[in-house]
C-alpha cells in the first residue's frame, strides 16, 4: 500500500503536519503500480524529447511528442485521484477524520482538470 500523504521519491511534497501512515489514505498496490509504470513511460518520453532538440528535429514533431507527454502525465493524475476518491467514498468517515473529506478530493481533481 502506498499512503496517500506519503512522498514517493525525491521531489515530492513534504507530508501535511500531524499526518502519519496508520492515518493516511491507503492506495492499492495495483493503483501505485499503475501510476508508477505511466510515469516511467513519461519518463521515456521526456527523454525522447530532449533528444530531438538535440538532433534539432522539426518543431512539430516535437510540439506532438510534448502534447503528448503532457496527456500522460495527467493520466497518472486522474489515476491517482481517482483511487483517492474512490477511497473517500468507501470511507468517508475515515477519509474526513485523515484531512481529505470529499470537498478536498474534490478540490485535488480540479487542479489536474
Amino acid at each position: 500500500m502506498l499512503y496517500w500523504n506519503e512522498g514517493v521519491g525525491p521531489g515530492t511534497a513534504p507530508e501535511p503536519s500531524g499526518t502519519d501512515k496508520e492515518s493516511a489514505m491507503e492506495l492499492p498496490e495495483d493503483v501505485v503500480d499503475q501510476i508508477r509504470n505511466r510515469l516511467r513511460r513519461v519518463e521515456g518520453q521526456i527523454r525522447g524529447i530532449e533528444r530531438m532538440l538535440e538532433e534539432g528535429r522539426e518543431c512539430r514533431d516535437i510540439v506532438t511528442q510534448l502534447s503528448a507527454a503532457t496527456r500522460a502525465l495527467e493520466q497518472a493524475g486522474f489515476r491517482l485521484i481517482s483511487a483517492g476518491l474512490t477511497w473517500c467514498i468507501e470511507h468517508p468517515d475515515e477519509a474526513a477524520d485523515d484531512g481529505y473529506p470529499l470537498a478536498e478530493v474534490e478540490r485535488m481533481f480540479m487542479k489536474l482538470a
